[in-house]
């Protein structure tokens, strides 16, 4: 198994995508801290599945955009497996609402720039100390961060922008430790997200007009994860991969 025996800290690891990425690193035999903020039932029910496999794993509620919770999550880390974190995975983010620039505060603009480039900031400060050498950071962008986004994105598109050009200096910074940090675009994945975010029809359009035909998967996103994390991936670092079926190229 790639990762038997690694720690695996990842952010928003309790739903969707994230709960994807935590049972995947799991069966590849990473212990993992699953973070969530407000979805403890779904945050339970991944834990129960990774542990019904055997796999190992706890839970951690916490706000990312908190120092002091983000501290308290890293001590949570190493009290329950040591002081070695060999893997983070920021995916802990979201849209809040689409507003055009007119409907928008400054309240709201900090509160997305927080919610997706601070607590990637501050997360990944707050392990790196215990990170060595064969460290891995992926962080998660998005589509939105290369095209702008669609309408009423302008903030969340501004701030997945961030995380790449994050995820760019990071690599330069911390390669010569022998980390490596690298970011996904995701393109149109079948989640809560675009449940909430996203009208069936331009969902629809999106997927017809997407190479591949469709929408992607939860899975195929931790898939990609897994290998960016593991030393299959040795030499890769400081890029953003896009993970759209083919709809946007970089």
């Amino acid at each position: 198994m790639k990762h038997q025996g690694k720690v695996a800290v990842v952010t928003g690891g309790g739903r969707d995508i994230g709960r994807a990425i935590s049972l995947r690193l799991a069966a590849e035999g990473a212990k993992v801290v699953v973070n969530y903020h407000g979805s403890h039932d779904l945050a339970q029910e991944t834990l129960d599945e990774i542990t019904s496999a055997g796999g190992d794993a706890i839970l951690f509620k916490g706000d990312m955009t908190s120092p002091e919770d983000v501290e308290a999550l890293v001590a949570k880390t190493t009290d329950s497996f040591g002081s070695a974190i060999d893997i983070l995975v920021n995916v802990a983010g979201g849209l809040v609402a689409r507003k055009t620039i007119d409907e928008m505060d400054l309240e709201f603009f900090n509160q997305v720039m927080a919610l997706n480039l601070t607590s990637t900031f501050l997360v990944t400060k707050a392990v790196v100390p215990y990170m060595s050498a064969g460290g891995a950071i992926v962080n998660f962008s998005s589509q939105a961060g290369r095209d702008g986004g669609g309408p009423g994105a302008c903030a969340y598109a501004t701030s997945k922008g961030a995380v790449m050009t994050f995820t760019r200096a990071m690599a330069k910074e911390l390669g010569p430790k022998g980390i490596r940090v690298n970011s996904l675009c995701c393109g149109m994945i079948s989640t809560r997200f675009h449940d909430q975010f996203s009208k069936p029809e331009g969902r629809k359009l999106v997927a017809g007009n997407t190479p591949l035909r469709r929408e992607g998967a939860p899975d195929e996103v931790a898939d990609t994860v897994s290998f960016l994390a593991s030393s299959e991936a040795g030499f890769v670092s400081g890029i953003n991969m896009d993970v759209n079926g083919g709809l946007v190229f970089s």
